[in-house]
């Protein structure tokens, strides 16, 4: 057993949310918080750790940071530099690191990018308890969005390592064809076993 695993609570369920910038994988995990219940389900965001570093070293704004506003853009390039430099010593010291807040049933995982990611997932924890998901939405969609391609931030393994990984438990279109409750009924249907 990991030393994630002896520390913090052991969900029955941990949901690897992935996707491109601007695909609405915060927005479907809020909701699916919202509709799973705090008192059930909670939410670990990788980039907490990276983050939380980050504002210290530079004395940002940590709040702005984890914002999905344009703050953090400001810093995205330099924050994936340094935290590829230090997955390159240890490939899940973020993951780890994020996994010693677990204290609910249900872990959704709202920013995995990378397949090192979804390995120390499904090496910490029984691979019977972990699910992928992967949301997808057009470039047209995410241009709707906000999102404008920036070189060094969409062509780099934050945004494309997961780009041909294909074991998916379930693929989500967020283009806007389903509604809400579509996609939630989709997303609760994987936390049932």
């Amino acid at each position: 057993m990991s030393e994630v695993a002896k520390e913090s609570v052991q969900p029955s369920i941990v949901l690897l949310v992935s996707g491109k910038r601007k695909c609405g994988k915060d927005y479907l995990s809020d909701a699916l918080l919202k509709r799973l219940g705090h008192n059930r389900a909670q939410i670990l965001r990788i980039s907490e750790p990276i983050k939380r570093y980050w504002a210290t070293q530079k004395g940002l704004n940590l709040d702005e940071l984890l914002s999905d506003g344009a703050y953090k853009e400001n810093y995205r390039k330099e924050m994936i530099v340094w935290s590829d430099e230090q997955r390159h010593e240890d490939y899940g010291v973020f993951c780890r690191e994020a996994c010693r807040t677990m204290n609910r049933e249900i872990c959704i995982v709202s920013d995995v990018r990378r397949r090192t990611d979804v390995r120390f997932f499904r090496e910490t924890f029984k691979p019977s308890r972990v699910r992928t998901i992967r949301i997808e939405a057009s470039d047209a969609t995410r241009l709707g969005r906000g999102w404008r391609f920036e070189a060094g931030v969409d062509d780099v393994p934050s945004e494309c390592d997961l780009d041909d990984f294909d074991e998916w438990d379930l693929r989500i279109d967020n283009n806007g064809q389903d509604d809400i409750e579509t996609i939630l009924e989709r997303l609760v249907a994987l936390t049932n076993g």
